[in-house]
């Protein structure tokens, strides 16, 4: 039988991010040198095939510190924690490693030096986001206003114009992201910007590599969790790059392959959160049913890499 032709063109950058690779690591040398059961809080990256695997290595994920036992052993996610997290866990007895990426860490830094200074702070992320409940928790509760849409930047009223600064969720669409910095500059010409974009480089990487792709593409499949903001963030890049034929699918098994019958070009990428392994799934299941050709396009290499805390460094 004579398959129809398809070209898959592999965005690079895509999938796991140094952030990523470093907290699963850490579960997993946790679990190593300590031995099961590992509690995580929350998820420790958003991705429930990872969860999924994690788990079946003894690791337990949980809402909340009061679901572990006293003294129980515990990873906070990727994603960052309240300041009230850590302090909980003391108070419990439980022993802790902190996963947090080193990039929501650098954020949470600023947060704490701009409050110190007496600056009231904007964060531009998204409600009910871990990672932006994380950065909240980080300053006295009414020193950090959140803020979503450029509306909501218009609408904005500090209580000193000359005593502000901003922050970002890391894994927001860099343009949108833009636009809303754009009103808080014009509206508040002395606003404290931070030393270095808060936006992390895993996330700029592969909304470019989807920059890349999309104007070739007659549909592009985004690898991710639909809780996980930059995977959601990469399906509307895509989108507003030209290819409104862009689909966020969790693995193969959610692929349906027969709505992509008289497409010539296909588009794949992966969140920073998606294992590679998946990617490959999805790539085999196109070649199941198409004549597959594989080009990987490339933005550029990515090169970072965090240390793991040291107590687990030579596990």
């Amino acid at each position: 039988m004579n398959q129809p032709p398809l070209t898959i063109l592999l965005a690079r950058p895509r999938g796991f991010c140094a952030g990523v690779d470093r907290a699963i690591q850490i579960v997993e040398r946790a679990l190593e040198r300590f031995g099961a059961p590992v509690y995580v809080r929350h998820e420790i990256v958003h991705n429930r095939a990872v969860v999924e695997e994690l788990e079946s290595r003894g690791a337990i994920f949980v809402d909340e510190l009061d679901a572990m036992p006293p003294g129980a052993r515990v990873v906070f996610s990727a994603h960052g924690v309240p300041k009230s997290v850590p302090a909980a866990a003391e108070r419990r007895g439980l022993e802790y490693l902190d996963a947090t990426c080193p990039l929501v860490s650098k954020v949470h830094r600023g947060a704490e030096r701009h409050a110190a200074e007496g600056r009231e702070i904007v964060l531009i992320g998204h409600a009910g986001h871990p990672e932006v409940a994380g950065t909240l928790g980080q300053v006295p509760e009414g020193e950090m206003h959140l803020v979503e849409t450029v509306a909501d930047a218009e609408a904005f009223a500090p209580r000193d114009p000359s005593r502000l600064a901003y922050a970002t969720q890391t894994t927001l669409a860099v343009d949108d992201t833009r636009e809303i910095i754009d009103v808080l500059r014009r509206r508040f010409p002395d606003i404290r910007e931070p030393h270095n974009d808060d936006i992390c480089y895993a996330t700029t990487n592969r909304q470019a590599a989807v920059k890349a792709i999309a104007p070739r593409c007659d549909a592009i499949v985004v690898i991710g969790s639909p809780n996980s903001s930059n995977s959601v963030r990469l399906v509307e890049v895509a989108q507003r790059a030209g290819c409104a034929r862009s689909m966020l699918v969790g693995s193969r098994d959610e692929l349906d392959l027969d709505s992509f019958a008289g497409i010539a070009t296909v588009g794949v990428t992966a969140g920073a959160s998606a294992p590679e392994w998946l990617v490959a799934d999805v790539v085999a299941a196109f070649g199941e049913r198409f004549a597959a050709t594989v080009e990987e396009i490339t933005v550029t290499t990515e090169d970072v890499h965090f240390r793991l805390p040291r107590v687990l460094a030579d596990a």
